[in-house]
């Protein structure tokens, strides 16, 4: 692979001490191996001048359904239940090998495009090896897994499993592509939410987690009428049901949490769970806002993620911070979820939640090289005399300014082209994938 240089940039680094400086970054095959001011170009197999441009840790996104992709748009207005039940489980349903691949790499393109390097991805119950192999060609960094549905009422015939045969699948799958590629692919048992799926199955989730010590990625509390059913069916909230069976441990990923008890929250915390807010999804459905300035205080890892293309209907981390910080100042104030705070959940924080914060999040020599470079040249980013340049980030830059892109030391975009897909064949193919997936609803 080889070293690069890159020369100029105003690093914000995202470590400990939140260093920014102008400087230089030097990368070996897939690690930092160099920051500081002046480093020698001697040796380097490349350079990137970046004099003007920002240099940053690659987004990690910790919640998003790269099956969805293809279904943008075509569940508007619906809150969570019936958006489900009406439109998304029929949609998956009718997923075949080719619709899942396209749909995997529409959405990896957009979220390449704008600066995201790693995502925590949940997949539908069929053919995911197929989203698997576009992971592997583009090089993006994933924690990823099929879908686990054994339970429920309305689930479509074709995402209704065996508990046995979800399991079994799901451990193939694990066994195939957990560590690909020096460990940029790894693999999480991603069991629905409680509503789909039936106690053995969590159950098995559980057991089989621990024994392949690999993270679970499941969503909680997202909706209140999600945790009616809970409390019906299992006699006890959410995050209380996941903690009675043993389910609530530092490798659980929860997804949403927007209704959340005090009991719950102290689950949470004592418990080391970790949690992904996805603010424009959870307006969109109408769901509601959690309560993430309490979380952060009590030292919960919470990262960012846009969640499907369907409920949202962007991939886009811009947005997500955006709105992560807005969505709270009128209920906290407007100190509540500043620029810097809301950049770290971006970055260190999505790191933090996948159990990967001596690799990714941050810019640091000896961890991997994911990052990207911003263009903030241009008319929604200036004046730039003074301005703080995490405001510049969060507040003001859009994915339009997204230059470079970098995963394992491999420059995956540039000059705003992503290199390691066809656009052209991309979009053609999503668009002829829905048309023949809509024929089988």
């Amino acid at each position: 692979m080889g070293t690069l240089l890159i020369q100029g940039a105003q690093i914000v680094t995202m470590n400990d001490k939140q260093n920014v400086f102008t400087g230089d970054l030097l990368i070996k095959d897939d690690r930092i191996v160099g920051i500081g001011e002046d480093l020698s170009s001697e040796g380097a197999d490349r350079v990137i001048d970046a004099r003007g441009k920002v240099l940053l840790p690659g987004f990690i996104q910790t919640h998003v359904h790269l099956c969805q992709t293809l279904f943008r748009g075509r569940a508007d207005d619906l809150e969570l239940l019936d958006w489900l039940q009406q439109r998304i489980w029929p949609l998956e349903a009718a997923h075949d090998e080719e619709s899942i691949y396209y749909s995997a790499m529409l959405g990896i393109g957009e979220l390449i495009s704008s600066g995201t390097t790693t995502l925590l991805d949940m997949e539908t119950v069929h053919h995911t090896d197929s989203a698997f192999h576009a992971i592997a060609e583009t090089g993006i960094r994933a924690v990823s897994g099929k879908v686990m549905m054994d339970h429920g009422i309305e689930v479509p015939a074709p995402l209704q499993e065996k508990t046995e045969r979800s399991l079994e699948e799901s451990v193939r799958l694990l066994e195939k592509w957990n560590g690909y590629d020096s460990g940029r692919i790894q693999y999480a048992f991603c069991p629905r939410f409680v509503v789909s799926c039936t106690e053995e199955l969590l159950i098995g989730v559980r057991d089989l987690s621990e024994q392949y010590q690999v993270r679970v990625h499941t969503h909680a509390s997202e909706n209140r009428g999600e945790i009616e059913v809970v409390e019906r069916e299992r006699g006890m909230r959410n995050i209380v049901y996941l903690d009675h069976i043993g389910l609530a441990k530092p490798n659980l990923i929860l997804a949403h949490c927007i209704w959340l008890d005090e009991q719950e929250k102290t689950i949470i915390r004592e418990r080391g769970v970790k949690m992904t807010h996805c603010p424009g999804s959870n307006l969109k459905l109408a769901s509601g806002i959690a309560e993430v300035p309490d979380m952060l205080s009590r030292h919960v890892p919470v990262g960012l993620g846009a969640d499907g293309a369907p409920c949202n209907n962007n991939l886009d981390m811009f947005q997500e911070m955006r709105l992560a910080a807005l969505i709270q100042k009128p209920i906290h104030g407007p100190t509540a979820m500043d620029a810097r705070t809301v950049l770290r959940m971006a970055t260190m924080g999505g790191a933090e939640v996948l159990g990967m914060e001596e690799e990714i999040g941050s810019l640091e020599v000896g961890k991997k090289a994911d990052l990207v470079l911003l263009d903030l040249y241009d008319f929604h980013t200036f004046p730039s005399h003074e301005v703080d340049v995490y405001s510049r980030i969060v507040y003001s830059a859009t994915r339009g300014n997204v230059d470079t892109v970098i995963i394992d030391g491999k420059i995956v975009m540039e000059n705003r082209v992503v290199r390691t897909l066809d656009r052209n064949i991309v979009l053609r193919e999503a668009d002829r994938s829905i048309a023949r997936l809509v024929k089988r609803v």
